[in-house]
């Protein structure tokens, strides 16, 4: 019997010792983001959280003494180094390729269009990924190749955000390498200008004859762009109206790749459409 006795206690006592864990674990949890919110001195740390002082500090201390939170005196908390430190860990782990990849393979699926994914390699556009799609169409680019910046719809994607001061510099750059481009230089500028306040860019056969595509950028949780997707097909079946129709079905691939690498904003509501620039 008394054995039976202690087997029912001991029973018991399981689902309430996970509970508690689980508890303690989600109030640290919870310790974190207050102070990552501000919260950063013991008292508003505790009205935060809405718990008293001593098992705000006893968490807090824990947390401290682990290197998630530091402390100093007069100060306060602030988020520690160990945090850092798996940041960096976290960033390494959700390899860019690697996240898109699902996501470029759906929306190569859905348009039947070939999608490149890939990101700035210093002056050029290295593709790190590419899903061909189903039409009979002759995309001629491989993963690992260096494309222009200016001519490429990935390209003019991947630098959006550099500027105008920078567009000239590397359209004159490429003039310089020597290979033709036929959109004169006040003409791309205001290309730019207009992808770069929608969130899009287009190849408008800019840099293969009869080849167009849709780019987006992709952010990261900085909101900087870290790479871009393209969706490619010859132009019998890229014309202005199926562009436009592919510009968001893009961006918002380029969204959700971006949410996956840690991006918390969103495009203005009023970037929602696009308009195709049409080829000087």
């Amino acid at each position: 019997m008394i054995s039976k006795v202690s087997d029912k206690r001991r029973g018991a006592a399981k689902p309430k010792a996970v509970f508690s864990g689980s508890q303690t674990l989600v109030r640290g949890l919870d310790v974190l983001h207050a102070v990552s919110q501000g919260a950063t001195q013991l008292i508003r740390l505790a009205e935060t959280l809405k718990l008293n002082r001593s098992t705000t500090h006893r968490l807090a201390a824990t947390l401290v003494e682990q290197r998630y939170l530091s402390f100093t005196p007069r100060v306060g908390y602030a988020l520690g180094p160990k945090l850092l430190e798996l940041g960096y860990m976290a960033r390494d782990q959700m390899s860019f390729p690697r996240i898109a990849r699902e996501h470029i393979e759906s929306l190569a699926a859905r348009t039947g269009d070939t999608v490149h994914v890939g990101i700035l390699d210093g002056t050029r556009a290295l593709y790190l990924d590419k899903i061909s799609g189903s039409r009979r169409v002759d995309i001629r680019s491989r993963i690992g190749d260096l494309h222009p910046l200016r001519s490429t719809g990935l390209g003019k994607a991947l630098i959006l955000d550099v500027g105008e001061t920078r567009w000239r510099e590397l359209y004159e750059a490429e003039n310089r390498g020597g290979k033709g481009y036929g959109v004169p230089l006040s003409a791309w500028l205001k290309r730019m200008r207009e992808y770069a306040k929608a969130g899009y860019a287009l190849d408008l056969e800019e840099n293969e004859d009869r080849i167009r595509c849709v780019a987006a950028p992709v952010r990261d949780a900085t909101d900087a762009i870290i790479g871009a997707i393209s969706v490619s097909s010859a132009a019998q079946y890229m014309d202005d109206d199926r562009m436009m129709a592919l510009i968001e079905e893009v961006r918002a691939a380029a969204r959700d790749i971006s949410r996956d690498m840690g991006w918390l904003r969103d495009f203005d509501a009023d970037n929602t459409t696009g308009r195709v620039v049409k080829r000087a």
